[in-house]
């Protein structure tokens, strides 16, 4: 599918600068540019490709000066990231739907499917399942018995959804990751010496527009539901444990990991590794620098990074000290000895 600068420029409202007939079919780095693609410069500090790229379209923010001509069409816009994101999900929304159940999937006679609804091969859906219309199951995809998926939904290869688990509307999920596992409870039986399993008997619920990443876990709660909520972003390797509850919009990088029984507010951002306790409350718009620990709760509107969580110029500050730990403690034992000295003489 091609389109011009043109109509390009219409799209992202940008300026043309060269051939607006100047046609592109996919997507490049400015530095690998080729015949046929958009490219984007937003940093000036990597101009000097944009004279030798091969690209056929660069979008170019307006703040960038250019002091020699160009071979590619240049589109003039405020943010060129934003416009190519704009792009990239016209793009993708461009490309066709698979549809239909492949002979080599097994569907329930007793499972509710949608319009428009793809099934890959080797899927298993169980008794009770419904999936909305137009949702996309792929290869090796198991959807155990009574599950719901809303409309629209994208689920990769090799995802497991365990039973009465619940997905809205526009969810994906990514290749690996496992919905609805037991949470991870055990008390220990002082009689057998041993632990007794505590039955998780909950779901888990994903509200809509909701993407999970590769071999992310959300495990069922123990008892009522685990909960994702609307618009939450989850990176791959990411652990959701039972009884959470992460609120709209809060995005998480990979490796974190959330214990059980905690309510995470609203448009959070936890980096890569952090970890946060069980049994707190993390406020609305929390910003978790990575490898944060969160042992206790945290108020809302607070940029935090470290074990435990302080502000970043404070954190910055103390580990400036950490470094000096070494020369400081030799200084406090010799000033140690000189007093020891002098107590001695008077």
């Amino acid at each position: 599918m091609e389109f011009t600068a043109k109509q390009i420029a219409q799209f992202v409202q940008g300026t043309i600068e060269g051939d607006e007939n100047a046609s592109v079919h996919t997507f490049s780095k400015i530095e690998e540019g080729t015949a046929g693609s958009i490219s984007f410069l937003a940093n000036p500090k990597y101009i000097h490709y944009l004279y030798d790229t091969k690209s056929t379209i660069v979008l170019v923010d307006s703040q960038i000066s250019i002091d020699r001509p160009v071979a590619p069409t240049l589109i003039r816009v405020d943010n060129a990231r934003d416009c190519v994101a704009r792009l990239l999900q016209l793009y993708e929304a461009a490309k066709p739907k698979k549809h239909g159940i492949d002979p080599l999937a097994f569907v329930s006679p007793k499972a509710k499917i949608g319009k428009d609804v793809y099934v890959g091969a080797f899927a298993y859906i169980a008794d009770g399942v419904t999936i909305g219309d137009g949702s996309q199951i792929y290869p090796n995809v198991t959807i155990m018995d009574n599950a719901t998926l809303g409309d629209n939904c994208l689920i990769y290869p090799q995802v497991s959804i365990y039973h009465d688990c619940k997905l809205g509307n526009n969810v994906t999920i990514h290749s690996g990751s496992v919905i609805g596992a037991d949470g991870f409870g055990f008390a220990p039986n002082a009689q057998t010496g041993q632990y007794d399993k505590i039955p998780q008997i909950g779901i888990v619920t994903i509200e809509d527009n909701v993407e999970i990443g590769a071999n992310t876990c959300i495990d069922r709660s123990t008892m009522g539901s685990t909960f994702v909520r609307k618009g939450v972003k989850l990176d791959n390797l990411v652990q959701i444990a039972h009884n959470t509850d992460i609120g709209e919009n809060t995005v998480m990088s990979a490796q974190v990991g959330v214990a059980g029984s905690t309510k995470v507010g609203q448009w959070c951002m936890f980096g890569g590794q952090v970890g946060v306790s069980g049994h707190i409350t993390i406020g609305d718009k929390v910003l978790l620098g990575a490898q944060s620990g969160a042992p206790s709760s945290l108020k809302s509107n607070q940029t935090l990074i470290g074990t435990p969580p302080m502000p970043q110029f404070a954190y910055f500050k103390s580990q400036a000290l950490f470094q000096r730990l070494p020369e400081i403690y030799k200084q406090l034992n010799a000033l140690q000895k000189e007093v020891e000295e002098l107590k001695k003489k008077s």
